[in-house]
């Protein structure tokens, strides 16, 4: 017998009710008061407003996301050209960054440097699979027919994804009884490689300092100010690896500039 996963509970409001406690109300009405608010909910934090007024920012550049099944068996020269890792080719102000996963499968992201609204510009419905190939297909004409492979034999499911960050450096006075971890606190492009990394560390960080401390308003402190310099040294590597890997000349060569450390100034009650 196969069991669904359970529903995620999603959060409609979030408001401070006084000495650091907040009420959460989720999509079904439940409502709960906290002691401690830990806003984990992604790009779009409905905890976030409680600390900071940023909102994610597009990056200019949009990922495609495409697939392949069976690749050893239904695309043998796909399979050969990503190997058993990963494989990068970007030039021209776009790329195709592909990578092997389990099962036999392949996912890769077609990156395109264009404003949001590159489907509706070029007259494609991003819900038409035919039409969606045959754009990619044209973006990359006179790239290698190896590589061009991957967008002529890739399943017919486009998974658009623009690439949002949040401002670098993102910073906030601690407020008592909120704080935020991974992508709520610091969003990033996928080209540091560190935004799941970074986001395991931030929750071992913040359960290191709500055991370590006499109090939560000490324990955010303290764990805000080793997180925020954190996050923004790995958000600026994020954005300068977006910026110089989808250009028109991708650089690899200089290690990305990093931003002076920055420390959580004096909590706010």
């Amino acid at each position: 017998m196969v069991r669904s996963a359970p529903a995620v509970p999603v959060i409609t409001a979030v408001r401070a009710v006084g000495e650091g406690r907040h009420e959460v109300t989720l999509a079904d009405g439940t409502r709960f008061v906290t002691g401690l608010l830990v806003g984990a909910d992604g790009a779009w934090s409905r905890v976030r407003p409680l600390v900071s007024p940023h909102q994610p920012a597009y990056e200019g550049v949009v990922f495609v996301e495409i697939s392949f099944r069976d690749v050893e068996r239904q695309h043998p020269e796909v399979a050969a050209l990503v190997g058993r890792g990963g494989m990068f080719a970007l030039g021209e102000n776009r790329g195709i960054i592909a990578q092997r996963q389990a099962r036999n499968r392949i996912r890769a992201y077609v990156a395109l440097r264009t404003g949001l609204d590159w489907a509706e510009r070029a007259g494609v419905a991003v819900t038409d699979p035919a039409a969606v190939r045959a754009h990619l297909l044209s973006l990359f004409e006179g790239w290698a027919p190896e590589l061009r492979r991957l967008l002529g034999e890739c399943d017919d499911q486009f998974i658009v994804r623009p690439i949002y960050a949040l401002p670098v450096p993102h910073l906030w006075n601690t407020r008592a009884g909120v704080t935020l971890v991974g992508d709520s606190a610091h969003l990033m492009s996928p080209f540091s490689g560190l935004g799941a990394n970074t986001a395991m560390l931030d929750g071992a960080d913040l359960a290191g300092a709500v055991i370590a401390r006499d109090t939560l308003l000490a324990a955010l402190v303290s764990y805000e100010a080793a997180m925020l310099p954190r996050a923004a040294r790995n958000a600026a590597g994020a954005h300068e690896g977006l910026t110089s890997a989808i250009t028109g000349h991708p650089d690899f060569t200089e290690e990305p500039p990093r931003p002076e450390p920055a420390v959580a100034s004096s909590a706010e009650i």
